[in-house]
């Protein structure tokens, strides 16, 4: 199916979540995968140990170098580190691909509770890059920090993926994984109304990752023609059998099976 996504992200070295994640999920859909690097992390399915950020100058660089000769059907934001990076990238996309469709991922924190944003970048990520995105998808704990609203019952969660709605991006996934529940329940809000996606909550601790996997899957779904809906829901079809059939790895929070669509003999039979 092709479709080409430039991925602005960190890395991780242990390859379950950032760009490894990103690229994986791309190919694994169909797409094809290009990146900036913005940072470089040392970590393992136990936590993040050490980070290493990648200039604003070199990270404006690789998106200029891409986006001349490659080119993007959609591009997906993770990991930004730092308010000089995040103004960094949206000047870039500003100049280069103001109609290309932007997935951003508000990353602020790794699954085990190690900082990826910076304080004092917040507010530059809500108030420049935010507005510039399709379709933003935070986690609860990142829509009450973007938003300062709590999202402790589903009445609060919906009025602040309305507040992030309002400060300017074409639509809103809330994500509900962080909520109490046998199922978890994501919210995609647009001006036109309010739809509800909700899946069977699996007991596993084998899920660092699911955040950059969902919006890469939601990126290249944009990047080959789908409708929003549409390439949110396969997004997250494909997210939880990526969690089903996670192949185990790691002693903490371990990583998906990125590639399970892609396997001899998978889906038809043939």
């Amino acid at each position: 199916m092709n479709g080409r996504v430039l991925i602005v992200a960190g890395s991780d070295s242990g390859g379950g979540a950032g760009l490894q994640a990103d690229v994986k999920t791309v190919t694994a859909l169909g797409g094809y995968a290009a990146t900036a690097v913005t940072a470089v992390t040392a970590q393992n399915t136990e936590g993040v140990f050490g980070i290493h950020a990648v200039p604003p100058g070199f990270v404006a660089y690789q998106l200029e170098l891409v986006l001349d000769d490659l080119g993007a059907d959609a591009i997906k934001t993770g990991m930004l580190a730092t308010a000089e990076v995040i103004d960094a990238v949206v000047e870039v996309l500003a100049r280069l691909a103001p109609d290309v469709p932007l997935v951003v991922d508000p990353v602020m924190a790794a699954k085990g509770g190690h900082a990826l944003l910076e304080p004092a970048a917040a507010r530059t990520l809500r108030e420049r890059l935010v507005p510039r995105a399709m379709v933003v998808t935070p986690n609860l704990p990142e829509a009450e920090a973007l938003t300062g609203r709590p999202v402790g019952d589903p009445a609060a969660r919906l009025a602040a993926a309305r507040a992030l709605l309002d400060l300017g991006p074409r639509a809103v996934l809330l994500k509900g994984g962080h909520a109490d529940g046998s199922d978890v329940v994501d919210l995609l809000v647009t001006r036109d109304g309010v739809r509800s996606f909700s899946s069977p909550r699996l007991e596993t601790r084998h899920t660092h990752g699911t955040g950059c996997t969902l919006a890469s899957a939601i990126a290249v779904g944009l990047a080959q023609g789908l409708a929003l809906e549409h390439a949110v829901a396969r997004a997250r079809s494909y997210v939880l059998q990526a969690l089903r059939s996670a192949p185990g790895y790691g002693r903490g929070h371990g990583p998906l099976d990125h590639g399970h669509t892609v396997r001899p003999f998978d889906g038809d039979g043939t």
